[in-house]
């Protein structure tokens, strides 16, 4: 309980991605296979693993150590292509990708904004479940996920 209680403290509670949002991010992120997928509080691993079985390389950083702990176990037949972080994102650099996922609280998708753009000044893709980029133009929305386009 003290994990889930002091990741609420620096970040989002967990809540699971449904299905038809981790489909509906996958194909907007529109990855080709080898591309990597950056997912920022991956939780459970349930959208790193659908990526993993695409053929995408995918980074997961999740702060809860329990959390990240089942999202290792569950893709670890993925292992040449998932690699789980258990770290704060916020404090890392991010590596080179092609697409980043998120599914954060209203007040931290200013921030992120920010660090999209301090991270990737060559431009990526950014897939968002629930909640929108303030003053940032959605590019397409597909049951409730919204793509955005950094240059």
């Amino acid at each position: 309980m003290t994990c889930f209680a002091g990741v609420l403290l620096v970040g989002a509670p967990y809540l699971p991605t449904l299905s038809p949002q981790v489909n509906a991010a996958l194909k907007l992120a529109d990855l080709k296979s080898g591309d990597t997928l950056l997912e920022l509080g991956c939780g459970d691993g349930k959208v790193v693993l659908a990526a993993a079985k695409e053929g995408y390389r995918v980074v997961g950083y999740e702060l809860n150590p329990i959390m990240a702990a089942i999202a290792w176990l569950r893709t670890l037949r993925y292992r040449k292509l998932v690699t789980i972080r258990c770290a704060d994102f916020w404090r890392q650099s991010w590596p080179p990708a092609q697409a980043i996922f998120v599914f954060l609280l209203p007040k931290y998708m200013t921030k992120l904004d920010t660090k999209v753009m301090q991270q990737y000044p060559g431009g990526v893709k950014v897939v968002s479940f629930a909640f929108t980029i303030p003053d940032k133009p959605v590019q397409t929305t597909v049951d409730g996920v919204f793509l955005y386009i950094y240059k």
